[in-house]
Formats: structure tokens, sequence, C-alpha cells
């Protein structure tokens, strides 16, 4: 069985990041989503909220599950029998970054590759960071995140702003 981890914030999960889920699910028998705890973040969402958010937007993907780790990528890769790292791409500015840590978790798991996806092109632009900014200064972010989590986003700004 081809096991892929598709590793993030999600905070909160965009029409973009499902983008990625979906086609990266019909490339692996299974894609495990996992919502990875990063300190130099500090998100709007708590993690279960977000894997909450991942569990209901992706429900119709059979072969998806949501997880969630605070510790390397690598060694969760490993734990659950990864073959591969999934990683999305928006532009060539992601793919610096991205190519740094795909070189760290080869050397932490010689068994685990990356696999890089462009995102498709109606959402190259589109980050959680810029969905939070929208919906705090009260713009509409219908386009930009799955309907079934919109309005616990507009929540969650009124009672945070």
């Amino acid at each position: 069985m081809k096991i892929a981890v598709y590793p993030g914030s999600f905070d909160p999960v965009t029409l973009g990041h499902l983008d990625i889920i979906r086609r990266a699910s019909a490339l692996f028998d299974k894609l495990i989503v996992v919502v990875m705890h990063n300190v130099s973040k500090y998100p709007m969402f708590t993690a279960e909220e977000r894997m909450h958010f991942l569990r209901r937007t992706t429900s119709g993907l059979p072969n998806v599950e949501i997880d969630g780790y605070s510790g390397l990528l690598a060694d969760y890769a490993a734990k659950q029998g990864a073959c591969t790292i999934v990683k999305g791409l928006r532009a060539v500015s992601d793919f610096d970054y991205e190519f740094s840590m795909a070189l760290a978790n080869r050397k932490l798991n010689a068994q685990v590759d990356t696999a890089f996806l462009m995102t498709s092109a109606e959402y190259m632009y589109l980050s959680s960071s810029m969905v939070k900014d929208i919906a705090l200064h009260g713009g509409k972010i219908t386009d930009f995140v799955p309907e079934e989590i919109e309005n616990e986003i507009y929540r969650r700004v009124r009672k945070d702003g």
C-alpha cells in the first residue's frame, strides 16, 4: 500500500489545500493529512479545530485520514509507513523553502521522498494568512474556503477581534 503524508498548519484549511488533498488522494492508496505544530506560527484555531475542519471538508474522500503531530515530520512519516511527503507549491518562492525541507527530511528518513504538486492556477495566490486577514477586516472569504467552515471562521475573528 502506498501511503503519503500531506503536512501543514491548515489554519484554516483553504480551497487551495483541498485542491492538493483531492489530487494527492488520487495518486496514493492512503493520504494522511497531518496538522503539524509549528513553533514559529501562532494559530487562530486549535489543532483539534483544524483537524475537525479537515475531517468535515474531506469526508467524501474515503482514502484520506486526518491526524495531528508535534514532532519531526520525517519521524511521523516513518511511523505511518509513508513512502512520500506531499507538498503543495503556489509559486517559485515556495520551492526554495520546501526544497530545503525535503532535503532535510530525506536526510532524517532515507525511506521517504517528497512529491511537489503545483497548486491549480485559481489558487496560486491563496494562503491561510490571507484568508484570516480578509476575514478580520470584514471581507468576503466565500471564494477562498470550504463553505462548511466559512461561518466558523467569521465567528472566530469576531470573537478574537
